[in-house]
């Protein structure tokens, strides 16, 4: 998988040091330096690849030489919010593909999610137990599923 062009873009290529295999890489999007920093070292340090970015324009740049298997939207957020980002994405179709966990301190999250046509969400504050089961499962379903996968909420992963 690494090294290999999927769609015109290269995937983000860690290798996992005892199996060899590629590490999913996760692109952390949050204008919030102290949580983009906090779900960028926890994710780190469960073994994932991070990318991050501070507004969704920032990850549109991002996005551009790498496809991460999975972004981790925030939808609150200054130059471009997660909905523009949302909006963008879907129009390309090497992009439209990545699944997306929306995190938000709104309380009408689980609507909103699922007009983004988001895999899952969390609404913040959130259990760092929450955050890592939406995670793992919503790569696992990636991965039985080949893409897509089901819309998950807190308690369902």
């Amino acid at each position: 998988m690494c090294g290999k062009l999927l769609r015109g873009n290269r995937r983000g290529c860690n290798l996992n040091s005892s199996n060899g295999h590629p590490v999913p890489s996760i692109l952390v999007i949050d204008d919030d330096p102290d949580i983009l920093e906090a779900l960028s070292e926890i994710l780190e340090s469960e073994g994932f690849g991070i990318h991050q970015a501070r507004n969704g324009l920032e990850a549109l740049e991002v996005l551009e030489p790498l496809r991460p298997d999975l972004i981790l939207l925030d939808l609150m957020m200054p130059v471009m919010d997660g909905w523009e980002f949302a909006e963008n994405i879907r129009r390309r179709p090497d992009w439209a593909e990545i699944p997306v966990i929306v995190l938000s301190a709104d309380r009408n999250i689980e609507d909103k999610a699922r007009q983004l046509g988001a895999v899952g969400y969390l609404a913040k504050p959130f259990e760092l137990s929450e955050l890592l089961s939406l995670v793992q499962t919503s790569l696992t379903s990636l991965q039985a599923a080949g893409t897509g996968g089901r819309h998950i909420g807190p308690g369902q992963a």
